[in-house]
């Protein structure tokens, strides 16, 4: 298994050079050699993959909008670049994409509802039909082999679905496990599988995206404290066993902890895990073209290889620290005895 995580480390690093010495080797030389960095890491109206020569390899993406006075409006991504410096800027129908990616109107005074597939959506369907293409296969093979060992995809989704359910939902939540069950299994295989696919080259940083890091913390939040048991609300606004001159000071202590503390801890864990990986990676490649140097080159090329190793371990970590923090505060909104979870 580690051989096999090394090779592909390699041939990601490889790939990933490649692309990167292309596109900078096609820059001006006046460009910031660094600027590709926060390129990846945001987010974007279309999805640029390499350059090469002087051709711009661009998945142009579809810009829809919404306002009171024109309805829904669907344009591409493209109507707004401008051929010759390939940047963003040009005005299309009332509409322009600025510097940093945001779509405006050029009558300020005009509304509208910004609802554009952005690359960071795109690739979340990816990740989505990755993932669902994984499980459905896997589930076939259990209803037409129901007495059978597993094989294929099956034998790669069932060790981690035991595992899920053993070690991190069993453990954590208690007798009601079965019922948070697949939702931590989502989780943790939508974490998993866009933590993977980021560190392809040329693909979307979604995971270390602020917005869907967020997103899912809130959603550990509602289903945590929707289902949240008489002894989990008691704890939090009248915790047993406290004097209650204490209470002033504990009980907001409790609120900012199950509302605020928590799902910012698993919304920033994660965003700020694969956003610094990315980063890190990115720049030892631009020392490459900043010091136009081999000694540099090599060393630089090195170092990216041990840490695409490092990253393919970081995005499975991180998917189960996610998931494991989630059961961990369900278990603790629904158990019976809160004190003793």
């Amino acid at each position: 298994m580690v051989r096999k995580f090394t090779r592909l480390s390699i041939l990601l690093s490889v790939i990933l050079l490649t692309f990167s010495a292309v596109a900078m080797a096609a820059s001006d030389g006046d460009e910031d050699k660094t600027s590709f960095i926060m390129h990846h890491i945001k987010d974007s109206h279309e999805w640029h993959f390499a350059t090469i020569g002087h051709t711009h390899v661009t998945l142009s993406l579809p810009v829809i909008i919404y306002s009171s006075d024109r309805g829904l409006e669907f344009y591409s991504s493209s109507s707004f670049v401008d051929p010759e410096t390939h940047h963003f800027g040009v005005e299309h129908n009332g509409y322009f994409i600025d510097d940093h990616d945001k779509l405006k109107a050029v009558d300020e005074s005009r509304s509208f509802i910004d609802l554009s597939i952005t690359k960071n959506v795109a690739m979340m369907f990816l990740i989505l039909a990755v993932t669902l293409y994984i499980m459905l296969s896997a589930s076939g093979y259990y209803k037409k082999h129901p007495n059978k060992a597993p094989r294929g995809i099956a034998s790669f989704v069932e060790p981690i679905v035991l595992f899920v359910r053993d070690e991190i939902a069993r453990p954590n939540i208690g007798p009601k496990y079965k019922k948070f069950t697949p939702y931590l299994l989502t989780l943790f295989f939508f974490i998993w599988i866009g933590n993977l696919l980021g560190l392809l080259p040329g693909a979307a940083n979604l995971t270390g995206n602020i917005a869907v890091t967020a997103t899912l913390a809130m959603i550990t939040f509602f289903v945590t404290n929707i289902n949240g048991n008489k002894e989990y609300w008691k704890h939090i606004f009248a915790t047993p066993g406290v004097p209650k001159a204490i209470l002033p000071i504990l009980v907001p202590v409790e609120i900012l902890g199950a509302f605020i503390t928590k799902p910012a801890a698993l919304m920033v864990r994660l965003f700020v895990a694969i956003t610094a990986g990315h980063i890190v990676i990115l720049s030892f490649i631009g020392l490459i073209f900043v010091f136009e140097s081999y000694a540099v080159g090599v060393a630089s090329t090195l170092m990216i290889v041990f840490i695409n190793v490092i990253e393919l371990l970081v995005a499975t970590i991180q998917a189960y620290v996610f998931t494991l923090f989630s059961a961990m505060y369900i278990g603790s909104a629904t158990a019976e005895h809160g004190h003793e979870h």
